[in-house]
């Protein structure tokens, strides 16, 4: 069985970090996803899609995240029901982030946008694990540009891998 969602949205609100009665953080809080397809006269729909992160993932969103912020999520489809105060039952589909990652542009220190493009955007992720760090802070190679001696020959051979 595979059960993997991965989207990319902006934050409707500001996520809030709550912690459970044993003391774990957890925040939940809704992306809007634009959808590819547009009627022609027609403005472009969004989704609105819930989703929960827990722990280090958690403390990470509430920290570096606000209200429009471009996030990048991966994690798993879940279903769960609950009792409204009311007394009906509610059915709730949400995605449980194991990575969260900036997108877009980055912020400066004052959280006003840089003017950078595309091609200069900021790109880190949080899967509740420390990540390596970018000292000098340039940009991945790019190969847009590369000509055909940037790459070497590769040998065909029957003692293939696979």
């Amino acid at each position: 069985m595979l059960n993997r969602t991965i989207l990319m949205g902006r934050l409707v609100a500001d996520p809030e970090l709550k912690t459970t009665a044993s003391g774990i953080s957890v925040t939940s809080f809704t992306i809007a996803v634009d959808r590819n397809f547009v009627k022609s006269g027609e403005e472009r729909k969004a989704d609105f899609i819930g989703i929960v992160c827990w722990r280090q993932t958690a403390e990470f969103v509430c920290r570096y995240f606000s209200k429009g912020s471009l996030i990048a999520v991966e994690g798993q489809l879940q279903s769960r029901t609950y009792q409204a105060k009311d007394g009906t039952n509610r059915y709730v589909l949400e995605v449980v982030a194991d990575n969260v990652s900036f997108t877009g542009e980055r912020r400066d220190a004052n959280n006003n946008y840089n003017n950078n493009n595309y091609n200069n955007s900021y790109n880190q992720s949080y899967s509740g694990a420390p990540a390596a760090s970018n000292t000098d802070n340039q940009p991945a190679p790019s190969y847009q540009s590369g000509s055909n001696s940037d790459f070497q020959e590769m040998p065909l051979d029957d003692d293939l891998p696979f």
